[in-house]
């Protein structure tokens, strides 16, 4: 039986609901209840609209989950940049990167679906690549390029940078809760900051 998610507070006119609204009552549902128990008619009486004025916007539950997780990825990588303004390209890539990696590792919407419904993240590690990880991508590439220019990351193919360091970083991400059973995120996060800058340092420097 599938648990219901229900507001007691006024509800707004249908018309009147945007995206952002329905965005909030899906991450509200998802939390309570993970992504496979959660419905288009729980989130629509969240966000006090009709089922088909959601379905109008989002098809299916994985469509405005993955809305939901590309919006909350983008708010986790600008709040990663603000933490990376000053010095070098490579000293900037590396804090924005650990701090983009530590606010992943504490952020709800991503633990909930990685405790209950990990299996809906394998595709995009095994079949292809999702929107969140090219946008992660191209966060990389934004670096990789001032590095380039000042001289702090080594030259090389962008493209090919941008996804090696994806692929060194999302294990941090993915497997962070059995990586810290017995070793404190603190020091995985402080390594992978001495991987990030011994893989990206021009020679002899």
């Amino acid at each position: 039986m599938t648990v219901e998610c229900h507001s007691t507070r006024d509800r707004p006119a249908p018309n009147r609901v945007g995206d952002a609204e329905l965005l909030r009552a899906a991450r509200e549902c998802v939390l309570a209840h993970g992504v496979r128990r959660t419905t288009l008619t729980e989130i629509a009486r969240r966000a006090g609209v009709s089922r088909m004025t959601l379905y109008r916007r989002f098809p299916d539950v994985r469509s405005v989950v993955t809305a939901l997780m590309t919006v909350e990825f983008g708010a986790v990588l600008d709040r990663a940049r603000a933490a990376a303004r000053t010095g070098h390209a490579r000293q900037r890539l590396v804090r924005a990167t650990v701090r983009g990696v530590q606010l992943l590792q504490d952020a709800p919407l991503l633990q909930r679906v990685l405790d209950t419904d990990a299996e809906l993240l394998l595709p995009y590690l095994v079949q292809r690549l999702g929107s969140t990880q090219l946008a992660a991508e191209g966060f990389f590439r934004d670096y990789l390029a001032e590095g380039h220019a000042d001289g702090s990351i080594r030259p090389g193919d962008p493209v090919v940078q941008a996804r090696s360091l994806l692929l060194l970083v999302q294990s941090f991400v993915v497997t962070a809760g059995p990586a810290t059973t017995d070793i404190s995120a603190d020091a995985l996060t402080a390594e992978l900051a001495e991987l990030l800058d011994g893989a990206l340092r021009p020679p002899g420097t």
